[in-house]
């Protein structure tokens, strides 16, 4: 039976502490994302219309580039463990696998994950969701720093964590090669 725990700033949340997955399907729609690391809550506001447009424009870009049997998806659900939940800002995965999607992509179904940073997610989209998408086998991380104009940072898993990250800076063009060939400049994810 789930018990109703109170949480700091926030009235009461239904599950108890560690949270669970299933925890989450039962808290209100009130416009913050709830994601999990290990059983901790971690809350965010909506994204601002700036993130929400370097995820738009990267989206494109990856789009364009895209071979027709992959596809980039923005804030989908992804369920490494009963007590791991995370929602990134933009994923690539296999078209065949997102038509089967009902709710949740596995961390095997991801071949890249982006998160744009923003102050809210600062900490853990440079931390923790690093050693967590690492731990979860995903093979590409890329993160977006707005603040620096912006930069791109690409973490390529070897083994169980990943290398890097290389930086990608305003005004010079990232040319990648995973999950497919893609260049652009990251300073068209905000200007141009």
């Amino acid at each position: 039976m789930a018990t109703i725990e109170p949480t700091p700033g926030r009235g009461f949340l239904p599950g108890a502490r560690p949270f669970t997955v299933d925890d989450l399907f039962k808290f209100p729609d009130d416009g913050n994302r709830y994601e999990l690391f290990n059983g901790s809550l971690v809350v965010s506001p909506a994204p601002t219309p700036r993130h929400q447009r370097i995820i738009y424009r990267l989206q494109r870009i990856l789009d364009d580039a895209a071979p027709a049997e992959l596809e980039p998806l923005s804030t989908v659900n992804v369920r490494p463990s009963d007590k791991d939940f995370y929602i990134p800002d933009l994923v690539v995965v296999p078209k065949a696998v997102s038509d089967s999607v009902r709710l949740m992509f596995a961390p095997r179904d991801l071949l890249l994950v982006v998160e744009v940073v923003s102050p809210t997610t600062g900490v853990h989209d440079r931390t923790a969701k690093v050693a967590a998408y690492a731990a979860a086998g995903i093979p590409f991380y890329w993160r977006v720093e707005p603040d620096e104009g912006p930069s791109l940072y690409v973490y390529e898993l070897q083994g169980d964590s990943y290398r890097g990250p290389v930086a990608y800076k305003p005004g010079a063009l990232a040319i990648l090669s995973w999950p497919y060939p893609v260049s652009f400049d990251p300073a068209d994810l905000i200007g141009g």
